[in-house]
């Protein structure tokens, strides 16, 4: 997932280590003793696997570090809005058929599209092998997580037939329609026209279904809830917007005990509901929502406030256009 997809997919931070304590020879070996592959194909595979000096530099400065006003910019615009609504014309009954079977709007799954790829039309010119590697031995901050996905990604070309030098991606190792990393690939994917595969390379419509079962099935505590509230926008008692948004980043808390934590909510509709406040800076100061279990959700596929805000304004304008 990775335009936008990228570095908040990865949310969880491993420590900082020196890529040296960590060699390729040693992650060969794991994959030898843990997954059984053969030890001089890995070795002649990276011979041929090349780091990518732009895509560390690419991760020193992401789309998401933007303010949520310069950020939504890049996804909330007149071309995106209309291009979506096209491609949820022309794909209409697959989009139908996954919010039938998910529960998710066919919006959403639209706009995850179109902020990842534009609806198909830039799925990333990286190797997936020389992102990862690149990543995983190369970038600190992030290693142990890009190590792991790599390791997926050589399980996944394995159980695929593929040969992992010729999968492109984004420059974080996503790849399709809906930019998914290979473990989210591996867990997630569905043959949703029912072909024989799960193809996420390249065939949309098992990329619009396995964004639905992705959604929907994240975890047993966590899933998107059909037909229910996303976010709704609050104001916060000053005194209490450093508190509030100190709470560890999950629908914990009712509606109700946010309130008396501080949040100034308009309605007690949502009460009992649990939420989450989320702060973005606008052009006219700070603005705070009350995110929702769906909400969360989306931001589970890429770990980012501004993402998952796009996603759902972008969302919405689809939807507007698309009843025109």
């Amino acid at each position: 997932m990775f335009k936008a997809f990228a570095l908040s997919i990865l949310l969880t931070i491993s420590p900082w280590v020196s890529a040296e304590i960590i060699p390729l020879n040693q992650f060969i070996n794991t994959m030898v003793d843990e997954h059984g592959f053969e030890k001089n194909k890995l070795k002649q595979l990276f011979k041929q696997v090349k780091k990518k000096n732009n895509i560390l530099k690419v991760m020193k400065r992401p789309g998401e570090a933007k303010p949520w006003y310069e950020y939504r910019k890049i996804f909330l615009t007149p071309d995106r809005i209309k291009a979506g609504a096209a491609f949820w014309r022309k794909h209409a009954t697959t989009l139908a058929q996954a919010e039938k079977t998910y529960g998710v709007p066919a919006e959403i799954i639209v706009a995850i599209i179109g902020v990842e790829t534009f609806y198909g039309k830039q799925f990333g010119k990286f190797r997936v092998i020389d992102a990862l590697y690149t990543l995983g031995f190369y970038y600190p901050k992030r290693a142990d997580f890009f190590r792991k996905e790599l390791g997926e990604f050589l399980l996944l070309t394995r159980e695929e037939k593929r040969n992992p030098l010729k999968p492109k991606g984004s420059y974080a190792g996503a790849v399709g329609y809906g930019q998914f990393i290979p473990s989210s690939y591996r867990n997630y994917a569905v043959d949703f026209n029912q072909d024989g595969k799960r193809n996420l390379w390249n065939d949309v419509e098992d990329s619009i279904g396995s964004i639905g079962n992705y959604l929907r099935n994240y975890s047993e505590s966590y899933g998107w809830q059909p037909n229910q509230i996303v976010i709704k926008s609050t104001k916060v008692r000053p005194s209490a917007v450093d508190s509030l948004l100190a709470l560890e980043f999950k629908p914990q808390l009712t509606v109700k005990q946010l309130k008396r934590k501080g949040l100034l909510f308009a309605t007690n509709q949502y009460d009992n509901k649990l939420g989450l406040l989320i702060d973005l800076k606008t052009e006219q100061g700070t603005l705070y929502w009350v995110g929702f279990n769906n909400f969360y959700m989306l931001t589970r596929y890429n770990r980012s406030n501004r993402y998952a805000m796009a996603v759902y304004q972008l969302a919405q304008a689809i939807k507007a256009s698309y009843d025109e």
